[in-house]
């Protein structure tokens, strides 16, 4: 055996005996503890006899989970997401029972609830030692790293990576430009920081389309359109039913209308990998993919990433206990909230700890596995969505406390991603980048005591229910927790097609933008129609003061932006009169002629009020924190790239619009790898992945 070899084994051997070590004391201490826990016989042992017992026992508990936990997890790999992650627990606490069962003479015993507990506290214990050791020796983690590498690549049967760079994608999901500036100012996200203090990343502002969410921009950024995409949720009258960008079958649907649109698959069509997005972008390999999981059956493999992240039973027992901790952060804050009065507030009951708790711990960790994966595999191309800042930001505003300690621990994530970087197969350069941003503001029925649905209802002349049905706020992390149960995103509230009657309006909310459409009329309808059914809807919305401007289509003006006091202007007049949309900015002229040549434009586009002096939006939903509309630094994401790049635009110019970025990043792959070559539109659909294994490197846990 060669001295480089005698020093790999030596260190692999060390760590282990530490681990088992480590473990032995603890089972000891928890022997000490728990009254139903024990590690003697019934006539009592000396300590030596003790100690023997837990080193025999926590080296069974050790094999068992290195060699029966993977088997375990494959097994239940059609078990949904979130129900393996509370089983774990149990399956934790059963292995180790058997572990105590085969210690010599029976001295080892426990109750099975006793087993549960003490196997969770061993294995967090053993992962984080493992995990200290690891950082605290440089040389032992890159061997680790190439390990990894080299079994990735044997098991692909492919030699040595490729010169040439990949590129990763990090969408950080609902950050602003503005909110990263102050992130990195105020030290909350030193990677980033370092990044652009040293020189070696660019930042760039962009602007959004009118729907500034992440259906949109997501559609644009990896399929090159979003055409006929108004809002995050619309009706179609041609086909009466209600898009809703994350739904599953809409996200199918969507992405079918991108590729036929612009005649390729998309921006990952050459080696790459989708990991948590709502669109796959052409990539071969996609975990998490929400287009994809509308498939049903055994060719739906989707959820893959759940099994390559918690088939590490450090992983499950770390992430479960992260989301344990997470739950009650969250039951923290939100009565500390509602102690202190604080406004504006929304509810943040019910389900939503443990939604969040997804979004932030389990999302999280299992992409930022998935993205490892892809690195030391040597893919050419990965784009991974974090949606834990959009989901807090929603319900704590975007400039809360909660909201920054969620990005402190995304930047710990990118700190992982480019230390990984540092021994992948070949060089890898990481943009991350944001789809939207977060505006401010209390939401419209909180201000004046109503919905947008009861204001139309009342300008309708139809009566209002007293207690109207609260809108859906349509976070990522929703689709992502009902795509992880399989539980399709229709049910519940929100009807696939609508039930109310067809002469009624149908209202539907996406941030601070609302639309109405009349389902019993098969045409986009005129505000001379709309002004003869109904002669004091557009009056009564035009002049509400949470209520910034309307788009009708006008008879004998074409299209026209409705405001206060009679305000009335042509599409063609608003750069010289630009009227309601003044403080909008100068790009909202150019995204409302845009939205209002879209085929499934609503009836009546309505946004609400916003104050330029303060930032904030009056959002539809229940948000603090929303997206959708325009006003705010909800149209204001951000691009960060490194300097080896070209520059995304010419000095002085603006990026304007997701169809932008795409060309931008499609630029930047061909300068890294060569050009794209566009998929066919016969090309069948991409396949799921199923076989990354990059959980056993660990994301830093950084919820608990």
């Amino acid at each position: 055996m060669g001295e480089g070899r005698w020093r790999r084994f030596a260190g692999t051997w060390w760590r282990s005996i530490a681990v088992w070590a480590v473990s032995t004391v603890t089972m000891l201490v928890l022997a000490g503890i728990l009254p139903d826990f024990q590690l003697q016989s019934d006539n009592g042992d000396s300590a030596t006899r003790i100690a023997v017992t837990a080193a025999l026992g926590a080296g069974a508990f050790g094999i068992l989970s290195a060699l029966v936990w993977p088997l375990l997890v494959r097994a239940l790999l059609l078990v949904p997401a979130l129900v393996l992650g509370l089983v774990v627990f149990f399956l934790n606490g059963g292995l180790l029972l058997f572990a105590l069962a085969l210690v010599p003479d029976g001295r080892g015993e426990a109750n099975p609830e006793t087993a549960v507990v003490v196997a969770a506290v061993m294995s967090a214990v053993a992962s984080a030692t493992g995990g200290a050791l690891a950082v605290r020796d440089d040389d032992a983690y890159r061997r680790r790293l190439y390990r990894l590498a080299d079994r990735r690549r044997r098991r692909g049967s492919a030699g040595a990576g490729p010169s040439t760079p990949g590129t990763v994608f990090l969408q950080l999901d609902g950050v602003g430009h503005d909110v990263l500036r102050d992130a990195v100012d105020q030290g909350g996200m030193p990677t980033v920081g370092a990044w652009l203090g040293a020189g070696t990343h660019r930042l760039t502002p962009w602007r959004t389309d009118w729907s500034s969410q992440t259906g949109a921009s997501q559609l644009g950024i990896l399929h090159g359109s979003n055409y006929d995409v108004p809002a995050f949720r619309w009706y179609e009258k041609d086909t009466r039913e209600i898009q809703v960008s994350n739904r599953p079958t809409s996200a199918a649907e969507l992405q079918r209308r991108a590729i036929e649109h612009t005649g390729d698959g998309g921006l990952l069509t050459l080696d790459g990998a989708s990991r948590g997005n709502l669109f796959s972008g052409g990539a071969e390999q996609v975990a998490l993919v929400l287009s994809v999981a509308a498939r049903r059956g055994k060719e739906n493999r989707s959820r893959a990433g759940y099994f390559a992240y918690f088939s590490d039973p450090a992983n499950a027992v770390r992430t479960a206990l992260s989301f344990v901790a997470e739950v009650g952060r969250e039951i923290g804050q939100s009565t500390r909230a509602r102690l202190t009065r604080q406004r504006p507030r929304v509810g943040r009951g019910g389900l939503y700890p443990f939604i969040r708790a997804f979004a932030t711990v389990v999302e999280r960790d299992v992409v930022v596995a998935a993205v490892i994966g892809d690195m030391l595999a040597g893919r050419s191309a990965v784009y991974a969505d974090l949606v834990a800042y959009d989901e807090v930001a929603h319900h704590s505003g975007p400039v809360s406390r909660d909201a920054e300690k969620v990005l402190a621990r995304l930047d710990r994530s990118l700190s992982l991603i480019a230390k990984v970087a540092e021994h992948a197969p070949r060089p890898y350069r990481i943009v991350v980048l944001s789809d939207h941003g977060q505006s401010p503001g209390e939401t419209f029925r909180a201000r004046y005591g109503l919905g947008l649905q009861d204001l139309v209802r009342a300008g309708c002349g139809l009566p209002v229910p007293r207690r109207a049905r609260r809108t859906h706020s349509g976070a990522e992390a929703r689709a992502a927790v009902r795509a992880a149960l399989r539980r399709p995103v229709e049910e519940g509230d929100e009807k696939h097609r609508p039930a109310s009657r067809r002469s009624e309006p149908i209202v539907l909310a996406s941030g601070n933008l609302g639309l109405v459409s009349f389902p019993d009329v098969p045409h986009r309808m005129s505000k001379e129609e709309i002004d003869a059914r109904h002669p004091a809807l557009l009056t009564t919305l035009a002049n509400h003061p949470g209520i910034g401007f309307l788009l009708v289509r006008s008879e004998e003006h074409g299209a026209v932006v409705l405001g206060a006091r009679g305000a009335e202007i042509p599409l063609a007049d608003l750069d010289e009169r630009p009227g309601p949309l003044a403080d909008f900015g100068a790009h909202a002229a150019d995204a409302v002629r845009r939205t209002d040549s879209f085929p499934h434009t609503a009836d009546i586009m309505v946004n609400s009020w916003y104050d330029p002096a303060e930032g904030e939006v009056l959002a539809f939903e229940e948000q603090i924190g929303s997206h959708g509309g325009l006003g705010g630094a909800q149209g204001h994401p951000f691009l960060l790239a490194p300097e080896v790049f070209s520059p995304p635009v010419a000095k002085g110019a603006e990026l304007v619009g997701a169809q932008q970025v795409h060309h931008v990043l499609r630029r930047w792959l061909r300068e890294g790898s060569g050009p794209q070559v566009p998929l066919d539109k016969s090309r069948h659909e991409p396949a799921p992945d199923a076989s990354f294994t990059a959980a056993t490197v660990t994301p830093q846990d950084n919820s608990a």
